[in-house]
């Protein structure tokens, strides 16, 4: 079992999260998962990213945390469990809105995105005691996780990162580091982006409802 370093697979935080986000955009064609097109049609990709969001929110409300958000860039659908707080994306860069989506929150806190439909409430049950922050690196060289126990200066420390780049995740990272914060990592986790990206994370989740969507869709038709 993958766990995250210095973490016992048995052990439990020493306190619950007090805030849980998760950024994303409303599961809609042409919207999202676009570099899955081709293979996949615009409304299998939409279908697959709300399989992928249902998965992570569902993954969210089974972790204990005093507040469970939804950052959304959208109008919620019925994907969206019970028990979860939305608001509204602000405008401007993804740096910009991963620094706004930990603004005024409690902390600590922990942010994820809908592309990692794998992760667990043992991967996201994170121990702030010691750190001062958690890193969770992903494959393609950008990241899946921040979490802060001070989310306060968010804003100094994710605005200017270079996002949806293959240093993303080593800029960011070295950003905290050079803040003088403690950082713990996280494991390294793929984000489905790709066709060949979904099939990894769906074999790593079989009975998850992104796995279930991806069977149904199949391998795609290329054009």
């Amino acid at each position: 079992m993958t766990t995250a370093r210095g973490v016992h697979p048995a052990a439990a935080p020493a306190a619950p999260l007090a805030t849980l986000l998760v950024i994303a955009k409303e599961p809609r064609p042409g919207r999202v998962k676009t570099r899955l097109t081709p293979p996949y049609s615009p409304h299998e990709a939409a279908a697959l990213a709300e399989a992928a969001l249902a998965d992570t929110l569902h993954t969210v409300a089974a972790t204990p945390a005093a507040h469970r958000v939804l950052v959304l860039d959208g109008s919620p659908g019925p994907w969206l469990p019970p028990g979860i707080e939305v608001v509204r994306q602000c405008g401007g860069g993804l740096d910009a809105r991963l620094a706004a989506a930990f603004a005024h929150r409690p902390g600590p806190a922990l942010l994820i995105g809908m592309d990692t439909p794998q992760v667990t409430p043992e991967l996201l049950g994170v121990d702030f005691t010691g750190c001062d922050a958690w890193f969770g690196p992903a494959a393609d060289g950008g990241f899946w996780a921040l979490g802060l126990a001070d989310p306060g200066p968010a804003e100094a420390l994710l605005r200017g990162v270079p996002m949806s780049t293959s240093v993303t995740g080593a800029v960011q990272r070295e950003r905290l580091r050079a803040a003088g914060l403690r950082v713990r990592d996280l494991p390294c986790l793929r984000d489905v982006d790709t066709a060949a990206d979904a099939a990894e994370v769906a074999a790593l989740a079989p009975t998850g409802r992104f796995a279930r969507r991806l069977a149904v869709c199949g391998p795609g038709v290329r054009s």
